[in-house]
């Protein structure tokens, strides 16, 4: 990649970073320092960034091995994401309607974080990232196959502990 600028290419990405951060920290904190950590690497390495073929996945790619690696510092379980809110329609002013809602992303939240952390990120950046599963590969260090996989077992996990825990 010939040309990169920090300002119009890598700045951008602080946001899809700061969500990746998050996803794996679970912790807003954590992930803010995450990012800044990642931008910071990016930086240092814009020497390099010509012979990057996507400085995105570069990137996510530092700021996954970041979050990671706070994540085994603290030893501490992945149990619920901190201050998601929903986003209620104009229209919809039902209290009791609300409340379900907000227990059924709760419930959600709670099955996605008990993922592996590998379907859990992938499901992250396929689902919420919108990132295609070549950009996904490149990111993680797998095959698009085993991002496929992931992504297909992590849905369905979710699909049916949800269902599970529905019905009981």
């Amino acid at each position: 990649m010939k040309n990169v600028s920090f300002r119009n290419d890598v700045l951008p990405l602080k946001d899809v970073l700061y969500r990746l951060a998050l996803r794996i920290t679970l912790r807003h904190e954590d992930a803010e320092d995450i990012v800044q950590d990642t931008l910071m690497k990016v930086w240092n390495k814009r020497d390099d960034w010509e012979n990057l073929e996507s400085i995105e996945a570069y990137s996510l790619t530092v700021c996954r091995h970041l979050a990671l690696d706070r994540i085994k510092r603290k030893d501490r379980q992945n149990e619920s994401l901190d201050d998601i809110h929903l986003n209620h329609t104009a229209g919809q002013v039902n209290p009791y309607e609300q409340m379900l809602q907000r227990d059924r992303l709760e419930l959600v939240k709670r099955i996605v974080n008990a993922l592996p952390e590998k379907q859990r990120t992938c499901m992250q950046l396929r689902d919420f990232e919108g990132k295609s599963y070549k950009e996904i590969s490149a990111v993680m260090g797998i095959s698009e196959d085993q991002v496929k996989i992931n992504i297909f077992r992590a849905r369905q996990a979710v699909k049916q502990k949800y269902q599970q825990l529905e019905t009981s």
